[in-house]
């Protein structure tokens, strides 16, 4: 009992989330306002099919997206088969691994809400500050990004919850090891099913109190 209840091994898996959800949420929001901002003021044929690429990744199974992880990052796929010529490395089973995974199940929830933002905001207004002589990035940052504060935060957020709650394509891709890429919710998994519940349950309180302390932040009233 004293080892399914110490402290290492309860607050392991929390670190490892953490640092991957923490890294993964930045990347991922970075990734989602470029690609928000260039969907929503772009026209272009095929447009469609590529706002339906985006999305997919909310609609498929995470053991499918896992299974194109592991399929595209596994030596034999073309970028695990680049990381390993050039680099000498691979994601699988790696620390890398879940961010990768965290990344990819989370952008669409990222992309869609910050897309909306940009879709709701007056175009005129932005082409009264290109009249007064602003580059498309002095627009975006303090006309566009501006405007929609609570769509970009309520985007990072909703990033941050999926990664931190990812499972099956984490599961796939990164693998469940211990101290290095067992993150809470592949560690509740093990821990029900051998029996461990208290354990498990212990974690599941963790991501309870933090997604409780993820939504009072979104639901923070606007100051004026």
């Amino acid at each position: 009992m004293s080892e399914v209840f110490s402290w290492q091994s309860f607050i392991t898996p929390v670190i490892v989330s953490l640092k991957i959800t923490l890294l993964a949420s930045v990347i991922v929001f970075v990734l989602a306002l470029v690609a928000a901002r260039w969907m929503s003021r772009s026209s272009f044929r095929g447009k469609l099919w590529i706002d339906v690429l985006f999305m997919l990744p909310l609609v498929l199974p995470p053991t499918v997206v896992g299974f194109i992880l592991l399929y595209a990052f596994g030596k034999q796929g073309f970028a695990g088969r680049l990381l390993y010529e050039v680099f000498d490395f691979s994601v699988v089973f790696t620390w890398w691994g879940g961010v990768i995974s965290a990344v990819v199940v989370a952008f669409p929830l990222v992309y869609q809400t910050i897309k909306a933002g940009f879709d709701g905001i007056d175009r005129d207004l932005e082409d009264v500050a290109r009249s007064q002589g602003a580059n498309e990035w002095q627009v975006l940052r303090y006309i566009s990004m501006p405007l929609i504060y609570r769509m970009l935060l309520v985007g990072y957020m909703l990033g941050f919850a999926r990664a931190l709650g990812e499972f099956g394509a984490t599961l796939m891709l990164a693998g469940n090891i211990p101290g290095r890429t067992q993150t809470i919710a592949t560690a509740i998994y093990i821990a029900a099913d051998s029996g461990k519940t208290s354990l498990a349950l212990g974690w599941v309180i963790v991501m309870i109190l933090i997604s409780i302390l993820l939504l009072l932040i979104v639901r923070q009233p606007a100051k004026d």
